[in-house]
């Protein structure tokens, strides 16, 4: 049989001349192909004997492939790195990566990866090229170097051997966590044992061109690992697996049988290297080669009928998860990168990850998020910390399975971008990769969703205006009549005064008012009118006070008038009281403002944001005028900036100053003391998030376990539970149902004025009475006014002491009263 004549070469030579003579010798026994050898250096001059001899040369390791070159006879059963190279491309693009380091073990790595490095010019990408140590033992210097450039995605071109040894040294620097994610471009990762990864958290991804989900290859690998068990041929890292390069020469062989079938005629006879006779069937076996396919434990086989590189093949996209090595996608050379991760499908418990991991939390001293815990005894760990934040993490660790140790930022600061590029606070020790959460008050913005990432808002947030409580103003004598502005009453007593003429000149002018005192004489020619002045006044008073009086309206013009004056007295009267009981019951408040652009439009209040926060970031960035003007006077005075929020409150406190600040925070404070308030609305609004490192996994964990808390209401009653206690306002209101005698003594002046006035006038009656007395009785005023006191002091009825002449003259004077006017056709009656 011809297949039984073929002869494989494993050719591993550092000489030209030997590896030439050992091709030699093997060509001058007569074969129909070569195979090998296992070194791509030592290919080419292989490659240039087959190309002279004609005779097939079958390659199962990459070959550098030289532009427009003429070795017809040569086939490859290596998958052509540009096509690895696109599999990479197509994972950097899957993981949105943003900048990668490409680290490689030998100058051929550069020529096997340009399509790599031609990258930065398609993509945007950032690019990092470093190269391995000749002595792959000391690669913890450039690995440590790595790490202080925080350089967390690595794509690695090496050997399975050097691959093993790199993971190692990684694992013993610290570089083995959830943050690193490394490629390697081997085709053999799977051979090696990678146990004592699994659980550390570190994201290792490759190719494997055996397809392991077919059963036949299955059989074959444990076939292969256990006849390498019993002669022990297997080293370590690989555990008796079948390699890549084992693989692909178990299917060369198969193809190059298959071609030879096709081939019943050909024969093979002994070459010379010197005498330069090619092997007459040479070309054709060649043809039938490039023309064979199968389907073998490396996938479909097929070659390019020109360059002899296979073509149509794919690739298994493998990942490290804790279960070990699981196929999470394909790619291959038709459709591209295909991403399917089985284990998303199988591990619906987000808690599996987070287990028995222990997370570093970074928080900042803040109440009522977190503050120290108040007790007699000498605490230590999270026992010294409570807040909303710390029973946030109680709950999401109960959630998610995770323990974590809480550290406050040593800068207290929740991290701002300084003028040299650099980030401080909570959102440096993020990027420096010294915690794992930030659980604070940290709100998502632009600019730290740039180098952080944040999980979904646990709480929403604006920024308001932290004032001090204006005193409120002390009610006067007379504030019964704040109801009404200084120009209502003016146009009330106008139009009292103006009411009562026009029905005094209305009841003069209509005869429908003028009636007879006396209606049981008929004949009387003497007819009364009851408004005169005085009493039109009189009328209009009592219809004002709501009391009414003894004089009615008898024309139809004249109670027009009163009809009208009537209901614009119960429209009046209706307004007062209703202002009245706010008015009385509610003290008034003169706040200097009431809005940030109040703020903004005076230099007196002083006023500031807390420094390297988003709030300053907010007023820094902002294009709005108001809030561009209050940023230049922020930045003006370097006393309005702040450091914390303690301070802040403080201030505002102490001294006439605004503090701009969180929502929630002054929420908090205002519940807890009654001397300030918040003015204005909010001017944006917000969420805070807790963040994680760009890349963590935990960060999607964590939004879950916050949507969980959400929808079972725990974050409300978190909420309830460190903001409630709102005394202030409780206290306020019942003290203002109640109504004070501050409010009302005007009232009580009023009346006494009142009272005080009557007997003031009823004494000038009393003696303008004794006056007249003693004017008509031709006596002295003291008599007459003794006389007069002693009747009204003794609670007796007034005798009538006055003379017939007298009281015929006061009659008289009575009948010509201007009150009183004769009936037309009539004469006075004597």
């Amino acid at each position: 049989m011809l297949q039984n004549r073929f002869l494989s070469i494993f050719l591993s030579s550092y000489f030209f001349s030997s590896l030439t003579r050992s091709a030699c010798d093997q060509l001058s026994l007569g074969v129909a192909a070569i195979f090998g050898p296992l070194h791509s250096s030592s290919a080419s001059s292989v490659q240039s004997i087959c190309n002279a001899l004609e005779v097939p040369h079958v390659q199962t390791q990459w070959k550098h492939q030289v532009p427009n070159s003429r070795d017809f006879y040569y086939v490859n059963l290596y998958p052509d790195y540009a096509s690895i190279s696109h599999a990479v491309l197509s994972l950097v693009h899957h993981y949105k990566w943003k900048a990668v380091t490409i680290v490689y073990e030998d100058s051929i790595g550069l020529i096997r990866l340009q399509e790599l490095i031609k990258a930065p010019s398609q993509l945007n990408l950032k690019l990092k090229i470093r190269q391995l140590p000749p002595d792959i033992g000391n690669a913890k210097l450039l690995l440590k170097e790595m790490k202080r450039a925080r350089e967390f995605h690595v794509i690695f071109d090496c050997g399975h051997e050097t691959a093993a040894e790199i993971l190692r040294q990684a694992l013993s620097t610290g570089m083995m966590t959830e943050y690193y994610h490394y490629i390697f471009t081997t085709l053999d990762l799977f051979t090696l044992d990678l146990n004592q990864y699994r659980y550390s958290g570190v994201n290792i991804t490759g190719f494997r061109l055996m397809s392991l989900d077919r059963p036949h290859v299955m059989f074959i690998k444990e076939r292969w690992a256990m006849e390498s068990l019993t002669s022990s041929r297997s080293n370590s890292g690989v555990l008796g697996n079948m390699t890549t390069d084992a693989a692909l020469m178990y299917d060369a062989v198969h193809v190059v049988s298959v071609a030879s079938q096709k081939s019943t005629q050909m024969t093979v006879s002994s070459l010379q290297c010197h005498r330069h006779k090619p092997w007459r069937f040479g070309e054709r076996y060649m043809e039938l080669i490039k023309e064979a396919q199968w389907d073998g434990i490396t996938g479909h086989i097929a070659f390019n009928q020109s360059s002899g590189l296979r073509t149509d093949f794919s690739l298994d996209v493998i990942s490290l998860k804790e279960e070990g090595l699981e196929k999470v996608g394909t790619w291959d050379t038709i459709t591209g990168l295909n991403m399917s991760d089985v284990r998303k499908q199988r591990c619906l418990n987000v808690t599996d990850s987070l287990l028995n991991r222990t997370l570093i939390v970074t928080s900042i001293l803040q109440q009522p998020y977190l503050k120290l815990r108040s007790s007699s005894e000498q605490l230590t760990g999270n026992a010294r910390f409570e807040g909303y934040c710390a029973d946030l993490l109680v709950e999401l660790s109960a959630i998610l399975g995770f323990s974590y140790e809480i550290r406050v930022v040593p800068d207290n600061k929740f991290g701002s971008q300084e003028e040299n590029g650099q980030w401080n606070g909570m959102v440096k020790e993020l990027i420096q990769h010294k915690a794992d959460l930030a659980v604070a008050p940290l709100s998502i913005s632009y600019r730290r969703e740039k180098v952080i990432d944040f999980s979904k808002p646990f709480m929403t947030s604006g920024i308001s205006i932290m004032y001090r409580k204006p005193n409120g103003t002390c009610p006067g004598l007379f504030s019964f009549l704040y109801p009404f502005s200084s120009e209502v009453w003016i146009y009330i007593l106008l139009s009292y005064l103006g009411v009562c003429s026009v029905l005094f000149i209305v009841a003069r002018f209509t005869p429908y008012e003028w009636y007879n005192p006396h209606p049981c004489n008929p004949d009387s020619d003497v007819v009364e009118n009851s408004f005169t002045l005085i009493n039109s006044f009189w009328f209009g008073v009592g219809a004002l006070m709501q009391q009414g009086s003894e004089l009615m309206p008898r024309a139809l013009s004249t109670r027009i008038v009163g009809v009208t004056w009537w209901f614009f007295i119960l429209i009046i009267v209706s307004s007062y009281t209703a202002n009245l009981a706010a008015f009385l019951t509610i003290e008034r408040m003169d706040s200097p403002i009431s809005s940030a652009d109040d703020l903004a439009k005076q230099t007196k209040i002083e006023y500031g944001v807390i420094r390297d926060g988003t709030t300053m970031t907010f007023f820094k960035k902002s294009k709005i005028s108001t809030y561009e003007k209050m940023w230049a006077f922020m930045s003006s005075h370097p006393m309005a900036l702040i450091n914390s929020s303690d301070e802040g409150t403080h201030r505002v406190l102490t001294t006439d100053y605004a503090f701009l600040a969180e929502s929630t925070f002054i929420e908090y404070e205002i519940g807890r003391n009654c001397n300030l308030t918040q003015v204005g609305g909010l001017l944006d609004n917000k969420g805070y998030g807790i963040g994680t490192p760009i890349g963590s996994p935990y960060r999607d964990k964590m939004s879950i376990a916050i949507l969980q808390l959400q929808d079972e209401g725990k974050l409300m009653k978190l909420k309830d539970k460190w903001w409630k206690g709102d005394i202030c306002n409780t206290n306020w209101t019942n003290n203002q149902r109640s109504l004070h005698i501050q409010s009302i003594k005007g009232i009580f002046i009023v009346l006494a004025v009142g009272l005080s006035l009557s007997i003031v006038v009823a004494i000038g009656e009393f003696l303008y009475k004794a006056y007249k007395i003693a004017h008509l009785e031709k006596r002295s005023f003291f008599s007459a006014m003794a006389d007069e006191l002693r009747v009204t002091l003794s609670c007796q009825h007034r005798v009538n002491r006055k003379p017939p002449a007298i009281l015929r003259n006061e009659d008289a004077l009575n009948m010509h009263s201007f009150n009183n006017r004769r009936l037309p056709g009539k004469e006075t009656m004597p």
